[in-house]
């Protein structure tokens, strides 16, 4: 399904503009690409490079080549902006969204992403975690005076462990 055919998102634009500092964007008119981009919260490049990987379908055009975005196409973006802040990659966010866009979807499949990406996000905290601790070690073995020796540079250099 195209984003033509997406599902739309009536008062998109003007309901998330409030209080926001975003500029309300009337109804049916097309938006710019920077409109469409500040709407969303991104950049004008992030909305070319989307539109690039395939994630937001090719949109109108003017005579002159200006990009024309309608209220459908920002709603995706928003989908887009919020499963990058989510951390899903964009292999992910093409999965969601060819989802998001399927009326007859099993919710399982969905969840079945997002529980793949939870573990993901798990195995990398449990990993940064180690790190920490392994680096906790290091600082507390430093003496951090004016000697020039220095368990931290002797463990980066693989001296430490023999």
């Amino acid at each position: 399904m195209s984003a033509a055919t997406a599902p739309r998102a009536p008062g998109l634009a003007d309901s998330s503009s409030k209080g926001t500092g975003k500029a309300a964007i009337p109804h049916g008119r097309p938006l710019t690409i920077g409109e469409a981009a500040r709407s969303a919260g991104i950049s004008a490049r992030m909305v070319r490079h989307y539109e690039s990987l395939g994630l937001l379908a090719a949109v109108a055009r003017t005579d002159s080549g200006y990009r024309q975005y309608t209220q459908a196409d920002v709603h995706t973006l928003h989908f887009i902006r919020r499963s990058r802040d989510l951390g899903f990659s964009m292999e992910e966010i093409a999965e969601l969204l060819a989802l998001w866009h399927d009326r007859s979807r099993a919710s399982s499949q969905v969840k079945r992403i997002a529980q793949a990406h939870i573990d993901d996000l798990s195995e990398r905290i449990a990993s940064m975690q180690a790190m920490q601790r392994s680096l906790q070690t290091l600082v507390s073995c430093c003496k951090g005076n004016e000697r020039p020796d220095c368990p931290i540079l002797d463990d980066l250099a693989g001296a430490a462990g023999g």
